[in-house]
């Protein structure tokens, strides 16, 4: 497993509910933010993706929510890949206050789809290790 890549977001106003805090379609928000900026910091973009006729599908997502937020609140949101032997991988992401709070854990399965043949391609860190110019934020 790779150390957390993170991104910062700060809460905003139009983000939260009649309650004051973080709605709750918003944390699934952060956390893909999160995944397309360690993408991009590996040196993926879409159209790299696209290109080779692949794209990342979720499978299954988990949200626990710990702790509400704020508008206003700063927020660090991080990513980390874990791999094993199959067609698909797990990303472990936090949202957690700058003060080291934590306000939710989303964990997720996911894959990438072959395009043409709509089905997940056998090995999906040989696709990332290929296309990164970075694999090691992907713990590869």
């Amino acid at each position: 497993m790779s150390e957390p890549f993170s991104v910062p977001v700060t809460v905003r106003g139009y983000e939260t509910d009649v309650q004051g805090h973080l709605n709750q379609s918003v944390y699934l928000q952060y956390g893909e933010h999160a995944r397309w900026s360690l993408l991009q910091a590996a040196g993926i973009r879409q159209a790299d993706l696209m290109a080779r006729g692949i794209g990342p599908v979720a499978l299954e997502t988990t949200i626990r929510y710990r702790r509400e937020l704020l508008a206003g609140d700063e927020v660090e949101v991080t990513c980390v890949f874990v791999w094993g032997e199959g067609k698909t991988f797990r990303v472990e992401q936090t949202i957690s206050r700058t003060d080291g709070t934590v306000a939710a854990e989303i964990t997720g399965v996911g894959g990438l789809m072959d395009l043409k043949a709509r089905r997940l391609v056998a090995d999906p860190g040989a696709y990332f290790r290929e296309l990164a110019d970075d694999p090691k934020l992907f713990g590869l």
